[in-house]
This record gives structure tokens, sequence and C-alpha cells, in this order.
């Protein structure tokens, strides 16, 4: 308990600077908006922002699960190879019927889960580094992707995923509505309970979290898992809003998955960062995505941006990471 106050108190000072970035960043996207009027009317209108927020919303989801890991110091760069895992599950497994399909995508997201949890397990107790061994995992799920549907995906999407991606609701697409549920439950889950606070507590002084008793090998489990269930239902969401599955329909999103983390306020070296400011990147990402789509510039002329303002964000970050990296010499030097 002492350990979690004393995690609270410093994130109360943090918290200033949390929310002044966050409205930043939604004032960014706001802005975004009204510009691109200028690069086609039809990009500022009703019908287009509502069409950025479904294209937000898969976004919005793999970066709470991303958030969560980088919360505690980790990164994780499975992320494409679980949306092909768990859209290549959903179109073989359940296709276009919906037979099953109360059970049979909990089973997908539970799968997708222990993968998580697998490269959870490297990470703490083989002590692989988040980035190799997230890596290693993707290429494995990857692999087995492949050999699984003989390189071609069969099948097409639930309906019940179609309704949930086409369908509208009071003029609003029902997807919406659920992503705004998510926020929600993730906002909550993040800020109101005993998980989120040991999480954001873990990712602020591990050393500190250990003296404190606290379970930090079976918490460091928990974002991984997390992380790849999100993965796993985006790549369900995709076969709902495409009807079908590919083996490379997760690769667009790892770096912007990261990107939207950063952008909205988090520390890479963790313990720092808000989900409503990560909802904020995510939106700003996907606007330009559908700017940059309009200018007519290329997905790599994307994929570069995006790097750019990560490369950006760490330096604003540079600082902090020197008196970080200070910090852990001065006490390894008591």
């Amino acid at each position: 308990m002492p350990f979690e106050a004393s995690s609270d108190r410093r994130g109360r000072q943090k918290l200033d600077r949390e929310t002044v970035n966050t409205l930043v960043v939604f004032g960014l996207s706001i802005v975004l908006i009204v510009c691109s009027r200028f690069i086609s009317p039809a990009l500022g209108s009703w019908s287009q922002v509502l069409t950025v927020l479904i294209l937000a919303s898969f976004l919005i989801i793999l970066s709470f699960g991303q958030g969560l890991v980088i919360l505690i110091g980790g990164l994780d760069l499975s992320i494409p190879a679980l949306i092909t895992l768990g859209g290549v599950l959903t179109t073989t497994w359940i296709g276009t019927g919906d037979a099953g399909v109360w059970y049979m995508l909990p089973a997908i997201l539970l799968i997708c889960a222990m993968v998580g949890a697998i490269s959870g397990i490297g990470i703490v107790w083989l002590k692989v580094p988040p980035f190799i061994m997230t890596m290693a995992t993707s290429i494995v799920v990857a692999s087995v992707a492949l050999g699984y549907t003989s390189g071609t995906p069969r099948g097409g999407s639930p309906s019940s995923l179609l309704w949930l991606m086409k369908s509208w609701f009071l003029g609003v697409p029902v997807v919406i509505y659920f992503t705004i549920a998510f926020i929600l439950f993730g906002w909550l889950l993040q800020n109101f309970t005993a998980l989120g606070r040991r999480l954001r507590a873990l990712g602020t002084n591990r050393s500190a979290a250990l003296i404190a008793g606290v379970g930090v090998t079976r918490l460091e489990l928990v974002p991984y898992a997390i992380s790849a269930a999100c993965a796993g239902f985006v790549g369900m969401m995709l076969v709902g809003y495409s009807n079908g599955a590919t083996l490379r329909m997760g690769d667009s999103y790892m770096l912007p998955s990261i990107a939207a983390v950063v952008i909205g306020g988090s520390s890479i070296l963790g313990g720092s960062g808000t989900f409503i400011g990560t909802v904020g990147g995510a939106i700003l990402l996907t606007t330009l995505g559908t700017m940059i789509s309009a200018i007519g510039l290329s997905e790599g002329w994307r994929t570069i941006i995006e790097g750019a303002i990560i490369v950006g964000a760490l330096l604003v970050l540079r600082g902090e990471f020197l008196t970080h990296i200070g910090n852990r010499m001065l006490t390894r030097g008591k």
C-alpha cells in the first residue's frame, strides 16, 4: 500500500502535464480536420469525420494494449501477427454463419491472450528483451498462420461482425458507440482499478515494487496478454469491415500503435501516460493518414511521417531519459 500511495502522489504531480498534452493532441486533431477542407471539401464533412472515427477505432483498441505494455516499460512488436491470427481464425473457424460465434470469438481471444502471455513469460522469466521476444513471437505466429492457411485465408465474416462494422444507429455507425464504450472501460481500468495503479507503479519504479512485495512477475504478464487480445479483436473487426482476412492485414498497424501512445504523452520509459491521450494520438494519426491519402502520397510517405513523429517525441523526452539513466547510475553507485 505505501508503494501504491507514493506512486499515486507522483501520478498527481504528472496530472497537469498529461492533461495539457491530451488537450493539445485533441486540439491538433481538430485543426487538421478543419485544415483538411482546404485540401478537399469532402474531407471536412460530417461523413468524412465519421469515416475517420471508424478507422481510428482499430488503432484506439490496439493502442490501449500497446499503451499498457509501454506503461510498464515494455514494447509489443507482435501486434501485426496477432491481428492476422485473430482474423484468420475468425474466418476459418466461424465463417459467414453465426453458428457458435458466442463461444468461438471468446476462444479466439483467449488463444491470442495466451500467445501474449507466452511473450511475457519469455521477457519476465527468461530475461529476453521485449523487442526481441515480441518480434520472435510475431515471426512464429505469422509462420503458423501461413502454414495453417496454405498462404490463402478462406471464408468470410460472421454476420455479427458485419453488423458491428456496417450497421448504423441514430445516424452514427454502431462501431463508434462500441469504441466509446471501450474507451470508457479502458480509462476506468487504467485509472480507477488496483490493476491500473499497480501497472503504473511498476513502470515508475520496479525496484520499489519488488521491495513492497508486489507480485511483479505475474503482473508483467498481464499487459502482454491484454495487448495480444486487443490485437486479436482488431483482427476480428477488420474481418467484419472487409468481409475477409489476409496474411498481411496487420502489417500497417505496428508503428501507428506505438506512435499513438507516444504522441498521447506516454513515456517510452514507462510509468506515465493516459489512455485518453492515446485516444487523441490515434485520432490525430488517422486524420493525418486520410489527409496523406487525399494528397495522393504513397503508404511509404505515411510510414516516414509516423516514424518522424515518434523520433520527435523521443527527442522531447530525451531530457527525461538522461535523468533516468543518471538516477540509475547513482543508485548503483550507492
